[in-house]
């Protein structure tokens, strides 16, 4: 295909990454985030305080919690999060990257929280959790372990254009147009890759662009605006339906 933008990271634009609520911000869990050395992911931990909002980002997540390596699956609405003793390592993989890390389409893990040894061979898994907990850079020890299986499975050049595309508030008729594919196949492909169709997706991401741009200070209406939402009321009912609260409580 042509050159396409690709979703690498925002990772880099936000659109993936920890947000407040993502275990961070209102309940003071600490959180940290580093660069990957693997494309199309980021490293993070998060430490201390209460249950906390997770929000719908269109990616998945290897995560080290509780004595158990967990996938963490795209979320279609806030996922509250249980504190967590002892803290939580994780590596979170831009929209289409995950599926090639796990094995599996991404719709099969659409909303939950699956314990790596149901997706894996549980011998396998077993001595993955005897090496991470003696390892002393649990982060790095997991983009090992993604990283052997991106060399075998890497992200398709296609879905991380399409992920671009929508990120950038490409409409989905056009980004389908651009990667020459009918809507059709284009759902098809993105429930396999995302897990979810590619509205859902640019909704998510959308409403990402905008809670990115409302911290800079952005009025809520500039920001609706600037960011494909008909208007401010628009973008108050997409906060409440993915993340379940009001834009104020996400910003405060």
């Amino acid at each position: 295909m042509a050159s396409h933008p690709t979703f690498d990271a925002g990772l880099r634009t936000g659109a993936c990454r920890l947000r407040p609520g993502r275990g961070a911000g209102e309940n003071e869990v600490v959180y940290e985030q580093r660069p990957s050395r693997l494309p199309g992911a980021v490293r993070w931990s998060s430490s201390g305080g209460g249950p906390s909002r997770v929000l719908p980002d269109g990616c998945l997540d290897l995560l080290w919690y509780g004595g158990a390596l967990v996938v963490a699956g795209p979320d279609t609405t806030a996922f509250m999060a249980d504190e967590t003793p002892g803290g939580v390592t994780g590596l979170r993989f831009a929209p289409g990257v995950g599926p090639g890390v796990f094995g599996v389409p991404a719709h099969e893990l659409r909303d939950r929280r699956v314990r790596l040894d149901e997706l894996w061979p549980s011998a396998q898994v077993r001595r993955l959790h005897e090496r991470i907990a003696a390892a002393p850079d649990r982060g790095r020890f997991l983009e090992g372990v993604a990283g052997r299986r991106l060399s075998v499975s890497p992200p398709d050049p296609l879905i991380r254009g399409i992920a671009g595309l929508l990120a950038a508030g490409t409409s989905v008729a056009r980004a389908a147009s651009i990667v020459s594919l009918s809507e059709r196949q284009l759902h098809r492909r993105s429930l396999d890759a995302f897990g979810y169709g590619p509205k859902t997706l640019a909704r998510i991401l959308r409403l990402g662009r905008a809670l990115d741009l409302a911290r800079t200070g952005v009025d809520a209406t500039d920001c609706a605006l600037r960011t494909g939402f008909t208007d401010q009321a628009h973008l108050a009912r997409d906060v409440r339906a993915l993340t379940g609260t009001t834009l104020g409580t996400l910003l405060s």
